[in-house]
């Protein structure tokens, strides 16, 4: 089957970097093959999206939009149904000591998730940590609010958010 190329708008059209003559677009094996040289050049610990991307003169975005990202994943699925109990165990957190310490573990919890995937994605720790903490507001905010987003305009965010992200 025919791999079908995803628009992406970051290339340096017309030169060779790499090795890579850098046509219309770039595609998943254009990445695969950078990957397995970096490997076998520098080890496993050049196979990160930014050293990558540098090498081969685009922005790390581009990677983002040939393989799948665990962050994407989770913000859309997120911020893809309402989420009635994250309300209902806040609200009782707030009178339930019980409860509020078990909020708090979740929220820590997740918090870490997220800071780890944005690490995992290349991002240095002092962005990745104010990053994940703004994402699960958004999140909170998403899931405390009384007046849902039609579903287009929840997929709007996202893609915004995921862009904030990745910068």
């Amino acid at each position: 089957m025919a791999e079908a190329l995803v628009p992406v708008n970051t290339v340096v059209y017309g030169q060779v970097v790499a090795g890579i003559r850098m046509a219309d677009q770039l595609s998943a094996k254009d990445w695969l093959d950078q990957g397995l040289r970096a490997l076998a050049r520098s080890g496993f610990t050049a196979l990160k999206a930014e050293p990558l991307a540098k090498a081969m003169g685009v922005s790390r975005g581009s990677f983002y939009w040939h393989f799948a990202d665990p962050l994407q994943l989770l913000l859309r699925r997120a911020f893809g149904t309402k989420p009635a109990l994250e309300n209902a165990f806040r609200t009782w957190a707030t009178v339930d000591p019980a409860a509020r310490s078990a909020v708090q573990a979740i929220d820590r919890r997740r918090l870490g998730y997220v800071e780890k995937l944005l690490s995992a994605s290349g991002l240095p720790a002092d962005v990745a940590r104010p990053r994940a903490q703004i994402l699960y507001w958004a999140f909170l905010g998403f899931a405390l609010s009384d007046r849902p987003l039609p579903q287009a305009r929840q997929a709007e965010v996202v893609d915004e958010l995921l862009r904030m992200a990745a910068r």
